[in-house]
């Protein structure tokens, strides 16, 4: 296990799909978490794998993806349905959660990564 800082935020794939959040291609665009490639390699993860990110506000199963642009200790995770599991859900009066700067951890797991649709079932 990886402490971490979770980030979220915009991305174009996000972006174009969040109309259709039932789609292969929604799902596509939101169920990942980048990491540094420092953290990457440290966590021994591979193509295809996943990762358990976990905060004080809950924990969710994403795959993993090697950035090149993020630094060693912070994970990105598009906005969406999968960050919203790990993120302050307070909005202090002003309608939008703080998506920056959550407290975390991140662990490769062999648990599978719920649709958008299973994802919204269990909450």
């Amino acid at each position: 296990m990886m402490e971490v800082e979770v980030i979220s935020g915009r991305t174009l794939d996000q972006g174009a799909t969040v109309e259709e959040k039932l789609t292969d291609e929604y799902f596509n665009a939101v169920n990942y978490c980048e990491l540094s490639e420092e953290d990457y390699n440290a966590l021994g993860l591979a193509e295809g794998d996943k990762v358990k990110v976990k905060t004080e506000f809950g924990e969710v199963v994403v795959f993993a993806k090697k950035s090149d642009e993020l630094p060693k200790g912070v994970v990105f995770i598009p906005m969406g349905p999968y960050a919203n599991q790990v993120i302050d859900p307070s909005t202090d009066s002003t309608g939008m959660p703080q998506f920056k700067g959550v407290k975390g951890s991140v662990e490769k797991t062999d648990e599978n990564v719920l649709s958008v649709k299973e994802l919204l079932e269990v909450i």
